[in-house]
């Protein structure tokens, strides 16, 4: 069933925040940073593939995700849902099916046998594709799954996330840049200030990661080992 009636965004944004703090997706350390693909040090760490294994809350969020796509970019914008290797190919098929579309999924490299494809399942030229990924810290990551399907002749303009990191002030430029519009859930601000109502944290950890978030490269480069 395709929703059409939810809560605004920041009510939205609330909500997930809750629910990541819940399933204790959100994890915070400054004292032992954890280290970030990029390879620089985090006081922060969320993990939504959790998500995949809680029922309600997934298809709670699925709603969520469709929801906000269909109210930003429109009701009829697409034509096929495709989701990066490998997180997004859950969230991808879930929002797929909500909206009555075919689904796809985009590797992050050729598989080196057989086709050597990238993409899996059926992609037409001048189809209008969503991407659909877990989360984005910087959209780097985005963009090689971008040029991947606008390789077969289909177009993307749009990406979907449940959680964006909200703190890197490039990121929706470097998607913007590259002809892609960015649709998420919530930030590490909607987080925190979640975490903050519900006493999640000590003050100390709180205060800690909002530190971070207000300068996070002088933070990394502080804490770089």
């Amino acid at each position: 069933m395709i929703p059409s009636s939810y809560p605004d965004a920041s009510e939205i944004a609330r909500l997930t925040a809750r629910m990541l703090l819940e399933i204790e997706a959100v994890h915070f350390n400054a004292e032992e940073p954890f280290t970030l693909a990029s390879g620089l040090p985090s006081p922060t760490y969320i993990d939504c593939r959790k998500l995949i294994s809680f029922p309600r809350i997934r298809s709670t969020l699925m709603d969520f995700l469709t929801v906000t796509v269909m109210r930003n970019a429109g009701f009829e914008a697409f034509d096929n849902i495709a989701g990066g290797e490998t997180a997004g190919i859950p969230f991808a098929a879930l929002v797929a099916e909500r909206m009555a579309l075919p689904m796809t999924y985009v590797r992050k490299k050729p598989k080196g046998y057989g086709r050597n494809a990238r993409i899996e399942g059926a992609m037409a030229e001048g189809e209008r594709v969503l991407l659909v990924e877990d989360l984005t810290t910087d959209g780097g990551s985005k963009l090689s799954f971008v040029d991947a399907i606008r390789e077969t002749g289909a177009s993307c303009g749009h990406t979907a996330v449940i959680f964006y990191y909200g703190i890197f002030p490039e990121t929706e430029k470097t998607l913007g840049d590259h002809g892609v519009a960015l649709h998420h859930l919530c930030t590490w601000w909607d987080v925190l200030a979640e975490a903050r109502a519900q006493g999640s944290f000590t003050s100390a950890t709180l205060d800690g990661v909002e530190a971070f978030l207000n300068d996070p490269r002088k933070w990394q480069e502080a804490h770089k080992k």
